[in-house]
C-alpha cells in the first residue's frame, strides 16, 4: 500500500546531506531517487542547473522529499517530529545523533538537528507518567520534564513517585 501523505521538507542546496545522515540514524532507512535542476527549472527558481531538485528518502519506513528550494524558507518549531523511545538506550542514541554537528538541545524532549529541523525524543511511558493515575505523581512528574533537556526516564520516574 503506498503512502497516502509524504513530508516535504525545504532545505538550501543540502537536501542530499541531510537524506544521508536521517538514514544513517534510522533503522528501515533509504535514499531514493534524485532529480536535477534542467535548464526550465533552473531558470524558473534560480537554482543552479543540474544541481540536485528533490531526493526522496524513507527513515523509519516513513516516505520524505527533501526540495532544495533555496533560501527562501527556514525551519522552525511550528513543526517537529516525534520519536517514541522505548528505553533510555534509545533516548540517548536518537538524542545524540541528532544533537551531533551543529544540532542544539532545547527543553521537554525538543532539539534541532544540524539542519534545523525539529525533533521531539520521547520516553513512550511519558504519557502514564504526566497523565497517570496519580494526579499528584503527574504534577511532579510534568515539573521534572520542564527542567530537562534530554529526557531521563528514571527521574521523570521518581519525580512521579516522589522520591
Amino acid at each position: 500500500m503506498s503512502q497516502k501523505i509524504t513530508a516535504c521538507l525545504w532545505f538550501d542546496g543540502n537536501a542530499e546531506d541531510a537524506a544521508a545522515f536521517y538514514t544513517s540514524i534510522f533503522k528501515n532507512s533509504d535514499v531514493g531517487s534524485k532529480s536535477k535542476y534542467d535548464d526550465a527549472s533552473s531558470e524558473v527558481t534560480g537554482q543552479p542547473k543540474g544541481s540536485t531538485m528533490v531526493v526522496e528518502f524513507e527513515i523509519g519506513g516513513q516516505k520524505f522529499v527533501g526540495l532544495n528550494g533555496g533560501p527562501k524558507f527556514k525551519f522552525n518549531e511550528a513543526v517537529s517530529f516525534m520519536i517514541a523511545c522505548k528505553d533510555q538506550a534509545e533516548i540517548d542514541y536518537f538524542w545524540d545523533r541528532l544533537t551531533a554537528d551543529g544540532g542544539e538541545e532545547s527543553r521537554c524532549c525538543w532539539l534541532k538537528d544540524k539542519f534545523g529541523l525539529s525533533w521531539q525524543v520521547i520516553p513512550e511511558r511519558l504519557n502514564e507518567l504526566i497523565g497517570g493515575s496519580d494526579p499528584d505523581g503527574s504534577k511532579r512528574a510534568v515539573a521534572a520534564l520542564l527542567k530537562m533537556d534530554k529526557p531521563d526516564i528514571q527521574k521523570l520516574q521518581d519525580a512521579y513517585d516522589g522520591k
